[in-house]
């Protein structure tokens, strides 16, 4: 079985926004009761960790005979809430995450329930969810028949938009396809990638750089705003509102480049890059954030895995841009501001180019 969500816009009532506020702010207050509860049990038994283990975990029912309006919510929006908490949990003693944090009113406001008993439906331009009734949706595109619902995930933006994830399962067994077209793609600042076919790069339009004057501008307004006036929450729109753009922008190239090596390769083959620390090394902060190299070899993964091909990481310490495509020597060193390479058997060649077809030999190396 495999799972696929599928997003798309909510139109709710004015009645139905004011119930999904107020399921918002619940399902933060109880995660928030639910941490604060397993940090004292934390600052007691830290040292015994076994012992902290042992520890029953605090339940949402727990707190509704003292906070009676928890009641009025859907319970499984609750519930979600303290699996999230123990999954959190999991990660800090795992050593995948930090210690859980507080939620606050300014983090993503959104809720997750699941399918019980026929409570979630799609029907004719409306999907009908726990407590809500039916609620206009703007369904863009068919969920396929053999697709069961298994949850939903309600979000609210920073600009007031209402989206629905609907989380579906089904019976998914790609036929593993031969390889024979393979890519390798060199991480490039300006331009995304570079393909070691030919050289090619993705030509990323860099939305945040482009839209960045225009954000200055704007936000140098909203800081001379009074705050919490009606003239700031105006001018905070306007401030999310390019935000939301430049985000949508950046995604709808992700997916349609992502699309587009699916299709044209059996294989791709990229480098493990710790992007977080390279932006912290390099002071490349807004330039990395702003090519989302995560979130592109993420939908890359899955679009390739769909179709039974194959997405390969090398380890982010193999000397690409330092070995020689043509002779295979190893530079002992290689300056960032050097983009182009030479070598001493007359190779010359673009810096991104030359490792994106080390990358590529790198992986034809692992499959075989």
């Amino acid at each position: 079985m495999a799972n696929k969500a599928y997003k798309f816009r909510l139109y709710p009532t004015q009645e139905q926004k004011y119930f999904l506020a107020k399921t918002f702010g619940c399902v933060r207050f109880v995660y928030n009761k639910m941490l604060a509860e397993r940090k004292e049990m934390y600052e007691q038994f830290k040292d015994d960790k076994e012992t902290l283990k042992q520890q029953p975990f605090p339940t949402p029912a727990k707190y509704k005979d003292e906070f009676a309006w928890l009641k009025e919510v859907d319970s499984l929006a609750l519930a979600n809430a303290q699996l999230n908490l123990q999954k959190a949990y999991k990660n800090f003693f795992s050593g995948r995450a930090e210690f859980p944090k507080f939620k606050n009113r300014k983090a993503r406001q959104s809720y997750t329930t699941n399918v019980v008993n026929g409570n979630i439906m799609l029907l004719d331009g409306y999907i009908k969810l726990p407590k809500l009734k039916l609620v206009k949706i703007k369904q863009h595109r068919e969920i396929p028949s053999h697709h069961i619902i298994k949850s939903c995930t309600i979000s609210r933006t920073k600009t007031g938009k209402y989206y629905v994830s609907i989380l579906t399962k089904y019976e998914h067994k790609p036929a593993q396809k031969e390889v024979q077209a393979v890519v390798g793609l060199d991480f490039s600042m300006k331009g995304l990638f570079v393909e070691s076919e030919e050289g090619k790069t993705a030509n990323y339009p860099r939305f945040y750089r482009q839209a960045l004057e225009k954000l200055a501008k704007e936000q140098r307004i909203l800081s001379r705003r009074k705050k919490s006036s009606n003239r700031w929450h105006k001018q905070r729109l306007k401030v999310a509102k390019l935000h939301e753009r430049i985000a949508n922008q950046r995604k709808d190239f992700l997916h349609k480049e992502s699309h587009k090596l699916t299709k044209q390769y059996d294989c791709v083959v990229i480098e493990d890059l710790n992007m977080k620390g390279m932006s912290q090394a390099l002071n490349f902060g807004k330039s990395v954030a702003d090519n989302a190299w995560g979130m592109f070899t993420t939908l890359l993964k899955y679009k390739l895995e769909e179709q039974g091909k194959k997405l390969i990481k090398i380890d982010k310490w193999f000397p690409s841009s330092k070995t020689c495509s043509c002779c295979g020597q190893v530079k002992e060193s290689l300056f960032l501001s050097e983009r182009t390479f030479h070598c001493d058997c007359g190779f010359v060649a673009d810096r991104d180019w030359n490792a994106s077809i080390n990358i590529k030999r790198e992986g034809l190396r692992r499959l075989a």
